[in-house]
């Protein structure tokens, strides 16, 4: 007795009514909930794919730890300093960095941006060396070599080994009093050797040179850096390595991983997604007012034989679970459909590149097991509280008239 409401709901779900328009509009029901389904679905992995593809740009841009002076801009890296991260055994490897505004100059053409110093390891640190769009990463058996972002190639029309003429970096000298006109700025010139891609902000921001090179050109003593960056064993520490740094290293230092370096870009992508899931959310909730319509047109249909198991002995509850077992049952095999379509358009979009965001680059999407639960289960509770709410018009009255 226990399967007889849903052995009923079967049959009235996949036996044609002599009421052709019923039929018709449980087509449409099905078609709203496949194609809901299937929104939704495709929406959640195109948003994890341009997640994923925005944080490798990030791995790119940013360290997975940067320590800076909480005062001022540069700091002097001590003997107790050196020990506390040497001791850190969650710490694969960390750099020496310095960092300052200057302005470029090139053939009459003139740019802000900012001078990088690194070491040689900086690239164990950054994936910044698979990031170059031309060239090579700076030479360390060269001096005066820098690479640039391809935002500030394309302001000052500049190539890579330009040996005709160099790129010139300006700092301007600080004091008080009065300034030599002919002679405000510390200048080094360097040769470029790569230009490197990323975001757009990243691109137009940075000059890469050596330690040494910016060390000069800002004046720097030894030991004297505006960061000190870090690369992790394990990236998914981060926040606990943070925490107990911060407590070794005391107030006098600034110590972020990358979420709180980009707050407001995690934000942004994150707010986004939930976004687009409560919008497609909203599709699938209008498409489920069909599953309502095709079951009170149901309900109306079966009228007679609904009266004839409540004369049989069926009770008003099991009457009632008959069809919302149907319209779970309608939902549920739209959704599978939806969800088994969307999984091979993403396959198919990774594997032959369907979708395209500009010539040479495909539209991310991502496959996620996270993805499918979501839309599982937003379908399925959606689709009970639909049929339940269906259901919800039958009555003794209604039964027995």
């Amino acid at each position: 007795m226990k399967s007889f409401p849903f052995y009923i709901a079967k049959r009235y779900l996949f036996s044609k009514t002599s009421n052709n328009a019923i039929n018709i509009i449980t087509i449409i029901a099905s078609f709203g909930v496949i194609v809901g389904s299937l929104a939704l679905f495709i929406i959640l992995s195109g948003f994890s794919g341009l997640r994923t593809f925005s944080y490798n740009l990030l791995d790119v841009s940013d360290p997975d730890i940067k320590i800076t002076s909480q005062k001022g801009k540069s700091f002097f890296i001590t003997q107790a300093l050196s020990e506390i991260l040497l001791s850190n055994t969650s710490i694969q490897e960390t750099t020496k960095v310095i960092e300052e505004r200057v302005f470029l100059e090139y053939k009459e053409k003139t740019e802000i941006a900012y001078i990088k110093g690194v070491e040689d390891n900086y690239t164990q640190i950054s994936k910044l060396d698979s990031a170059l769009y031309v060239g090579s990463w700076l030479y360390q058996d060269f001096s005066n070599t820098a690479v640039i972002g391809r935002g500030i190639s394309n302001k000052l029309s500049l190539g890579t080994l330009n040996y005709g003429e160099p790129l010139k970096i300006m700092v301007p000298k600080p004091g008080k009093g009065f300034i030599n006109l002919r002679n405000p700025f510390y200048k080094i010139n360097v040769q470029i050797v790569g230009i490197y891609s990323g975001t757009e902000d990243f691109e137009g921001k940075f000059v890469f040179t050596s330690l040494v090179e910016a060390k000069k050109l800002l004046r720097f003593k030894n030991n004297q850096v505006t960061a000190i960056e870090v690369k992790l064993k394990d990236i998914s520490k981060a926040n606990q390595v943070v925490e107990q740094l911060s407590k070794e290293l005391g107030d006098s230092y600034k110590v972020q991983t990358k979420a709180q370096l980009n707050e407001v870009f995690y934000k942004v992508i994150n707010t986004e997604n939930f976004v687009s899931y409560l919008i497609f959310t909203l599709i699938v909730i209008i498409a489920l007012f069909n599953v309502i319509g095709a079951i009170i047109m149901m309900i109306i249909d079966k009228k007679h034989n609904l009266k004839t198991l409540y004369n049989l002995g069926a009770t008003i509850k099991e009457v009632k679970k008959i069809f919302v077992l149907q319209g779970f049952l309608l939902t549920f095999i739209g959704m599978c459909i939806g969800l088994f379509l969307g999984i091979v358009l993403v396959l198919l979009q990774q594997k032959f590149s369907l979708f395209m965001i500009v010539p040479d680059l495909a539209y991310p999407v991502e496959l996620r097991f996270t993805n499918f639960l979501i839309v599982f289960f937003t379908i399925t509770l959606l689709g009970y509280m639909a049929a339940k709410i269906a259901s919800s018009r039958i009555s003794k009255s209604f039964v027995e008239k």
